[in-house]
C-alpha cells in the first residue's frame, strides 16, 4: 500500500509519442464489436429494401415469410408504424424549412433505392436474409428526381408530393457590399466546381442489437455509433420509450468518418422489434446494403466567384450553393452544407462575401456529414478558385496566396464571414512545407518538360487552408436553429489506492481517446499514465455527453478532462494543507506532490491524499470524503488549425493517368499530446481527400440506380494507390483553451482535396484544359486532353483559313 501511494509520475506526458492503450485489445481481437455480441434467445433482423428509386406502395404481403420455417415475424412499414415515430432531424436551418416526415420503415411511398420496406425476424441471420425473397411488395413507379437544377423547376416531379416543393431551403450569409467590390474589379473569375457524392467506408458496417428487459420496462441498445448520448435522447423521442429506461452503448466502433454520427431508421426498428417480441434483436448490415442506406457525403455545385484587382488583391467572394439532401432530412442533414458557409474565404482578406445554399430534394440515398463536413467543400472551392485566377492574372499560385493571406501579427482577425481566427502562422507552415516539398526545383523540371513536349506532364497544386472545428459554442448552435449545444462532460474519479479512472463523454471510434485522455489526466494529477483508467461510449457509464465528430473531442472533451482534473487537485489541496498543518497558499503541487514551500520534506502524494479522504479520519471541517470531480465545458470559440499541403503529379496525356510523384504537409495543429495519434490522422485523413481527388464517386443512372453500388464498382484506394507522405507541423498554440490545442481529425481530408486537384490542373492547363470533374479518373483525364487538343487544334485551322490580319 505504502509504495502505491508514493509512486510519482515518470515525466510530462503531453507531446510525448505514446503507443496507444487501445490497440492490443483491437489488434488480438479481444474486441467486442457490436456483431460479436450476443444474447439469450437472440433473434436476426433483415431488411427488404425499395430496388426502386421512387415508387407508390400498393402492397406488402409478409404471409409466405411467417410461413419459412425458423422466422419469428415479418412486418411492413405499417404493421410498425404505431409507436415508431418519424426519424428526426435536429437541424431546422430556416424558419420556412420543409421537413417531410421521415419514417423508419416506408409507409406509402419509397423515395429512394434502399428505403425500408420490411423487415423479417428469425432465428438466424441466414433464414432471416432467406425470407427476404418471400416478402411480395407491389410497387407503382414515380418518376426519379436526381438533377439538382431541374428539380427546382416549375415543373419537376416531387419527392415529397405533398410539400409542393423540391426545394428544402435557402439560407445566405452576406458581408460587405459584394455588387459594389465586382463593379470596382478589374479581373472577375467564375467558375463551377462539382462535389461528387461520396459513400463512407468505416471498416466495421454498421450493426444495432435491442435487449429488453419485459420486467422492468428497460432497453438496452448496443449500436456501432459515434453519438450513444444522442442516440439515446432521439429513440427515446423515436420510439416512445422513457429515456430512464433506455441505455445505448458503443462497444468498439471501427470507424465511423461522419457516417456513425446518426440517428439510423435500423436502431429504431431494432428498440420496436424487441418490445413486440419481448426478445433481443440484431441487425448487421452488409457492405452492399451500406452503400445503399448508409447515408453519403458531399453531393453540391459550388458556383465561386472571385473579384480581385490586377495586382491580386481580393475583393470579394461569392457563392451560389446546390446542396443535395437526398430524400429525407436526416440528422444534420440541411445543417452540413452551413459547416462550411464560414469558411470559403478561407485564410483570405477580402471586403465582401455573398453565400447563398439552397438545398434540394432528390430521391437518392439521403447525404449528411462525411469526414470534414462541409469544410473540404468550402475549402476546395476557395483553393481551386485562387488558382484560376492566379492563372487569368499570370501570378505563381502561390504569391497570389501570400498577397492576400491573414498575417501572423494580425492574430486575432475577424474574417469577412464573421469568425474570429484566434491564432495562425500562414507564411510559417508554407515556408517549411516548400523546403520540404522542393518546390523551385519542381518548377523548373516542370517549364524543361513543357519545352520538351513531354507527354507526361509534371504538375504542382497548392492548398493553403483552415478550418473551424471544435463543435462548437452552444450560443452559436443556438443562433444557427441547432436542437442541441456544444458543450462536453467529463468525471474524474480518485480511488483510494490513488488510482484514476476518467470518465468522458465523448465516444471514439479509432481517434485514441483512451491514451489522449491519460496523458492529459495523468499530467494534470502528476500520477503514471499506466494508473489511469478511460471509460466511454455507455450512456450508464457516462451519463452525460454529447460525443464525437467535427475534431471536437480534444479541444472541448479533452479539455473538459483537464478541468475536472485540476478540480481534483483543488481538493485534495485542501486536504493535505488540513493534515500537514499549512495553509493552502504555501502549498505548492509538482510531480504529483503538494509540499509546504520552503520546507520540501513536509510532503503528501496525491496517492496519500486520496486514501486520507478515503478513511475520511481527519478532513477538513465540512468536506465530504471524495476528491471526485466532474466538468460540463462549453467552449467559447471554435479551434482553427490551419496549413499548407503540396501535392507533385505526373499526368500521362496519352492513357490520363495520374500518379502523385511527392506530397508534404505541414499542419499547425496547436500544442500536440501525443504526436503519434496527430500523424496517424493526418495520414487517414490526406487518403481520404486523395480518394475524393482521384477514385471514388456514388454513381447513379438515369433510374436512380446506384450503379457504384459495391465495392467492385466504388472504388477505395489501397495501400499502393497512395502516395509516402511528408509530414511535419508549426506550432501556433491556440488561445481558446489552457492546453493551446486544437483539431487535428478532419484537416488533412480538408486539404488534400484541392492540392491533388490543382497539381493535375497546372500539368494540363498549358495544353488548354480548363477544368476536370472529380473524381479525376484516367478515362476523364483523356478525354480532356483529348478535348482540349482538338479545339486548339480547330482554333489553329480557323487562324489559317482567315489569314493575317
Amino acid at each position: 500500500m505504502t509504495d502505491q501511494l508514493t509512486g510519482q509520475a515518470p515525466g510530462r506526458e503531453v507531446g510525448r509519442a505514446r503507443t496507444r492503450k487501445e490497440d492490443a485489445r483491437l489488434v488480438t481481437g479481444q474486441t467486442t464489436w457490436t456483431d460479436n455480441l450476443t444474447a439469450p434467445g437472440l433473434l436476426h433482423v433483415a431488411i427488404l429494401r425499395s430496388p426502386l428509386a421512387h415508387a407508390r406502395i400498393e402492397r406488402v404481403d409478409v404471409r409466405s415469410a411467417l410461413e419459412r420455417e425458423g422466422v419469428v415475424g415479418a412486418f411492413s412499414g405499417a404493421d410498425l408504424a404505431e409507436g415508431l415515430g418519424s426519424l428526426p432531424c435536429a437541424w431546422q436551418v430556416t424558419e420556412d424549412m420543409v421537413l417531410p416526415e421521415h419514417p423508419a420503415l416506408a409507409v406509402d411511398e419509397v423515395r429512394h433505392v434502399g428505403d425500408p420496406v420490411a423487415v423479417v425476424v428469425a432465428r438466424d441471420r441466414y433464414t432471416a436474409a432467406d425470407a427476404l425473397e418471400d416478402v411480395l411488395v407491389d410497387y407503382e413507379p414515380l418518376p426519379p428526381v436526381l438533377d439538382l437544377e431541374a428539380a427546382l423547376a416549375d415543373d419537376a416531379p416531387l419527392v415529397h408530393a405533398d410539400k409542393g416543393t423540391n426545394r428544402c431551403y435557402t439560407w445566405p450569409l452576406v458581408s460587405g457590399d459584394y455588387a459594389a467590390a465586382r463593379a470596382a474589379a478589374d479581373v472577375v473569375v467564375r467558375r463551377r466546381h462539382h462535389q461528387q457524392r461520396l459513400i463512407p467506408n468505416a471498416m466495421e458496417p454498421r450493426a444495432s442489437m435491442a435487449v429488453p428487459v419485459p420486467a422492468t420496462g428497460e432497453y438496452t441498445l448496443y449500436s456501432s455509433t459515434q453519438i450513444p448520448h444522442i442516440v439515446r435522447v432521439m429513440m427515446a423521442l423515436t420510439t416512445g420509450i422513457p429515456e430512464q429506461k433506455l441505455r445505448v452503448v458503443a462497444p468498439d466502433v471501427g470507424g465511423g468518418f461522419g457516417s456513425k454520427l446518426q440517428v439510423y431508421g435500423e436502431d429504431a426498428i431494432a428498440l420496436t422489434l424487441a418490445r413486440r417480441l419481448g426478445q433481443p434483436v440484431k441487425w448487421t448490415e452488409s457492405r452492399s446494403e451500406s452503400y445503399q442506406a448508409q447515408h453519403h457525403g458531399r453531393g453540391q455545385i459550388q458556383d465561386v466567384e472571385l473579384a480581385a484587382t490586377r495586382d491580386g488583391r481580393l475583393l470579394g467572394m461569392k457563392v451560389d450553393l446546390l446542396a443535395d439532401m437526398g430524400a429525407y432530412l436526416m440528422i444534420i442533414t440541411p445543417g452540413t452544407p452551413l459547416l462550411g458557409a464560414f469558411m470559403y474565404p478561407g485564410i483570405y482578406k477580402m471586403d465582401a462575401y455573398d453565400f447563398h445554399c439552397t438545398g434540394v430534394f432528390t430521391t437518392r440515398t439521403p447525404t449528411d456529414a462525411y469526414r470534414g463536413a462541409g469544410r473540404p467543400e468550402a475549402t476546395f472551392a476557395i483553393e481551386r478558385t485562387m488558382d484560376e485566377l492566379a492563372a487569368e492574372l499570370g501570378l505563381d499560385p502561390l504569391e497570389l496566396r501570400r498577397r492576400n493571406w491573414i498575417r501572423h501579427e494580425e492574430f486575432p482577425f475577424t474574417t469577412v464571414a464573421g469568425l474570429t481566427y484566434d491564432s495562425g502562422d500562414y507564411a510559417a507552415a508554407t515556408d517549411r512545407a516548400l523546403a520540404l516539398f522542393g518546390y523551385d526545383d519542381l518548377r523548373a523540371e516542370q517549364r524543361a518538360r513543357h519545352e520538351n513536349l513531354d507527354p507526361v506532364r509534371l504538375g504542382i497544386g497548392i492548398s493553403t487552408y483552415t478550418e473551424m472545428c471544435g463543435l462548437a459554442p452552444s450560443r452559436i448552435l443556438g443562433s444557427l436553429r441547432y436542437a442541441a449545444g456544444g458543450w462536453e462532460a467529463a468525471m474524474i474519479r480518485m480511488l483510494p489506492t490513488g488510482k484514476v479512472e476518467v470518465i468522458t463523454g465523448t465516444s471514439p471510434h479509432g481517434q485514441g481517446h483512451v491514451t489522449a485522455w491519460s496523458q492529459i489526466t495523468a499530467d494534470a494529477l502528476g500520477v503514471p499514465f499506466e494508473d489511469v483508467e478511460v471509460m466511454h461510449g455507455d450512456t450508464r457509464v457516462a451519463p452525460q455527453g454529447m460525443d464525437t465528430y467535427g475534431s471536437r473531442s480534444l479541444v472541448i472533451g479533452g479539455i473538459a478532462v483537464h478541468e475536472a482534473a485540476l478540480k481534483v487537485v483543488a481538493k485534495a489541496r485542501k486536504v493535505a494543507a488540513h493534515l500537514l498543518e499549512a495553509s493552502e497558499d504555501d502549498l505548492e503541487f509538482a510531480d504529483g506532490a503538494f509540499s509546504v514551500r520552503g520546507s520540501p520534506e513536509a510532503r503528501k502524494t496525491i496517492q496519500e491524499v486520496a486514501f486520507a479522504v478515503f478513511a475520511a479520519h481527519d478532513l477538513p471541517e465540512g468536506m465530504e470524503p471524495t476528491l471526485n470531480a466532474e466538468h460540463l465545458l462549453d467552449p467559447d470559440n471554435f479551434s482553427y488549425p490551419h496549413g499548407t499541403h503540396l501535392c507533385a503529379v505526373e499526368v500521362d496525356t496519352e492513357t490520363g493517368k495520374v500518379a502523385i510523384r511527392s506530397y508534404v504537409c505541414v499542419d499547425d495543429v496547436g500544442r500536440v499530446v501525443n504526436p503519434m495519434i496527430v500523424e496517424g490522422q493526418v495520414h487517414g485523413g490526406v487518403a481520404q481527400g486523395i480518394a475524393q481527388a482521384l477514385y471514388e464517386e456514388a454513381v447513379y443512372d438515369d433510374a436512380g440506380n446506384l450503379v457504384s453500388g459495391t465495392m467492385a464498382d466504388y472504388l477505395v484506394p489501397a495501400a499502393p494507390d497512395l502516395p509516402d507522405l511528408v509530414t511535419d507541423r508549426t506550432e501556433t498554440p491556440a488561445t481558446s483553451n489552457p492546453l493551446g490545442v486544437k483539431g487535428v481529425g478532419e484537416a488533412g481530408t480538408i486539404a488534400s482535396t484541392p492540392a491533388v486537384v490543382n497539381a493535375v490542373m497546372d500539368a494540363l492547363r498549358p495544353l488548354g484544359v480548363r477544368d476536370i470533374r472529380m473524381p479525376c479518373t484516367p478515362e476523364r483525364v483523356w478525354r480532356a486532353v483529348k478535348e482540349a487538343t482538338a479545339a486548339a487544334s480547330a482554333a489553329a485551322d480557323a487562324a489559317g483559313k482567315e489569314g493575317p490580319s
